[in-house]
């Protein structure tokens, strides 16, 4: 693949718009990843509605980005169209960064996905994140709508390919004598070029997402930030981030690696609360594993469901790399992981039933860290 260009404006060797500061007391900087849920009796226009307050929330708060990811065909989740809702974002705040956590590269032209993310920057000048993943988003088959093929490949020979194309537009420099040459993804840097025309100060970063080692290598090569799904891969973890970092090459974008990881982690006013309220998520991803995806149960159901010792098995397992209880023990359990991982970035994924529950979460946990209130 071809060598990374610097793209971001700035002084070009810390990652213009990377890099991040640590406010409070907390250990790394701290983000949001919104999977913009649904509960049961709730609409997904609440949900689109509780995103935009955590993002306002949490950006008088402190927190570095707020990230939505794209999800296809499940019920509960409803970030199908990540440019559309941080464009609804955007119109609702001023400084928190904004970016996909990410945009699946296989499921798009790269036209197209820099053309939104284009515009995305236009709308929120220097505050744009262009996170992608290689993975569908969903199952096999809506794979194949999205795409309009039966061939769903997504390994080594097509995601790089895709991913220097993508960067290309971006930054408007296909060689001379490319199919794509005269070819400009708008808005853009071709409308500098044009009489009267003005070059924007920025164009979004581009990150690699990841839940195993193929993006950590990937992007380290690249010289480009790296974010992993601890969240949902927490066994591969540590073993990618040191693959990152053993595989990074500064580049024009970054001079030294930076990660940052995804953990889900829910505080409420006291423990029993926490656990009920992340019991949901649970019972959530039991019916998603065994091909059942439906709305976010509410606490009672989730409370009055029987397990099945299989299912009791997953839910165990899967709680065990869930962060909750009270600020107290949220906060400890954060810092255990920032330090364990040697992580450069936390992005907190807040998982339950109703939006209340999710805010508050994001508030205690800003409070526990002393993070600066605006609001």
């Amino acid at each position: 693949m071809d060598e990374i260009r610097g793209g971001n404006t700035g002084d070009g060797t810390d990652g213009d718009g990377i890099r991040a500061t640590a406010a409070g007391t907390a250990p790394v900087p701290l983000s949001v990843l919104d999977l913009v849920t649904v509960g049961q009796g709730r609409t997904a226009t609440q949900a689109l509605r509780t995103g935009v307050e955590i993002a306002k929330l949490t950006e008088s708060r402190g927190f570095h980005r707020y990230w939505v990811a794209e999800h296809h065909s499940m019920p509960g989740v409803a970030s199908s169209s990540p440019a559309v809702i941080l464009a609804h974002i955007a119109a609702h705040t001023d400084r928190i960064r904004l970016g996909s956590g990410g945009v699946m590269l296989p499921n798009h032209a790269p036209l197209v996905i820099a053309e939104q993310f284009g515009t995305l920057e236009a709308m929120a000048p220097g505050r744009v994140d262009l996170g992608l993943g290689r993975a569908p988003g969903t199952d096999g088959a809506t794979a194949a709508a999205l795409r309009r093929s039966e061939q769903l490949n997504e390994g080594a020979d097509d995601f790089p390919q895709q991913l220097s194309e993508l960067i290309r537009f971006l930054d408007d420099d296909f060689p001379d004598g490319h199919p794509y040459a005269r070819i400009h993804a708008v808005p853009g840097p071709v409308q500098a070029t044009a009489p009267g025309g003005v070059q924007s100060a920025h164009r979004p970063p581009v990150w690699l997402l990841g839940s195993s080692g193929f993006s950590a290598r990937l992007a380290g090569t690249l010289g480009l930030p790296f974010a992993f799904a601890h969240h949902f891969s927490a066994q591969n973890t540590i073993p990618a981030l040191d693959l990152y970092r053993q595989s990074f090459r500064p580049s024009a974008v970054l001079d030294a690696p930076y990660a940052l990881i995804g953990v889900s982690a829910l505080a409420a006013d006291d423990e029993r609360e926490a656990r009920r309220q992340v019991l949901t998520g649970a019972l959530s991803m039991v019916r998603l594993r065994t091909g059942r995806p439906g709305l976010i149960p509410s606490p009672e159901e989730a409370a009055a469901y029987d397990f099945s010792p299989m299912e009791r098995e997953f839910v165990d397992g899967w709680l065990s790399n869930v962060i909750h209880g009270t600020p107290d023990e949220v906060r400890t359990g954060l810092d255990d992981l920032a330090k364990r991982t040697g992580a450069d970035e936390l992005m907190i994924t807040a998982n339950a039933h109703g939006g209340d529950a999710r805010l508050r979460s994001y508030e205690l946990i800003a409070d526990a860290y002393g993070l600066p209130n605006e609001g």
